[in-house]
C-alpha cells in the first residue's frame, strides 16, 4: 500500500491532521479544507472522504479499511479507537426517494427533499464490512455493527447490531477499555 509522504500530506489541505497519519494516495479527498484527523489514522485504498461546510472529524486511532465511502455533507463525527471496515458507507445526507420529490444532484435542490444530519460514532465503535449508516445516526460508546448491516436508527452503548435494517443482537464485553488504560 503506498500512503503519502510527509510533503505530500502538507499539500492535501487538511484544515487540520495530527501525527503518523497514514492516507493511501488512492483516497479521493473532497473540501480537505473541512476535514481535521487526529493522530494514528490509517485510511486505506479505495475510500472517499467528502466534505460539506459543517464539521467533519476523525479523532486519533482511527482505521478506515479499503473502499470506504464517507459523505459528510451533513457532519462527521468519529471518535477515538473506531473500526469502519472495508465496502461500508457513511452518509450525512441522503434524498427522499418516496416519489413525492426529485432526487439527485443534478435536481434544482428546491424540487428535492434532503435529509442532511450528521453521524456521530463515540469512541471503540466497529462498523462491520459492507455496512451502510444513514444521516442523524448516533452510535454510543462501544456499538459494534455486524457486516452487511443497515444502520437507520441510533444504537445504545456497549451493544451488538446486525441486519437489515438493524436490530439488537447482545451486549458487547467493555475489556477493550482495560487494554487501553493498563
Amino acid at each position: 500500500m503506498s500512503f503519502y509522504s510527509l510533503i505530500e500530506l502538507s499539500k492535501i489541505g487538511l484544515k487540520q491532521y495530527g501525527n503518523n497519519v497514514k492516507i493511501s494516495r488512492f483516497t479521493n479527498i473532497y473540501n480537505p479544507s473541512n476535514i481535521i484527523i487526529g493522530n494514528n489514522v490509517r485510511i486505506d485504498d479505495f475510500c472517499i472522504l467528502s466534505a460539506g461546510d459543517k464539521p467533519f472529524v476523525l479523532e486519533d486511532n482511527i482505521h478506515i479499511s479499503a473502499g470506504v465511502y464517507i459523505y459528510g455533507t451533513g457532519g462527521i463525527y468519529i471518535k477515538s479507537y473506531s473500526n469502519i471496515s472495508s465496502g461500508s458507507k457513511l452518509f450525512s445526507v441522503n434524498d427522499d426517494y418516496s416519489g413525492e420529490y426529485m432526487v439527485g444532484a443534478c435536481v434544482h435542490i428546491e424540487l428535492r427533499n434532503v435529509k442532511e444530519e450528521a453521524i456521530i460514532l463515540e469512541k471503540y465503535v466497529v462498523i462491520g464490512a459492507n455496512s451502510v449508516v444513514l444521516p442523524g445516526v448516533y452510535l454510543e460508546e462501544g456499538v459494534a455493527i455486524g457486516a452487511n448491516s443497515l444502520v437507520n436508527k441510533s444504537c445504545k452503548e456497549w451493544s451488538i447490531y446486525g441486519g437489515t435494517p438493524i436490530r439488537f443482537i447482545k451486549q458487547r464485553a467493555k475489556r477493550i477499555i482495560d487494554i487501553i488504560t493498563h
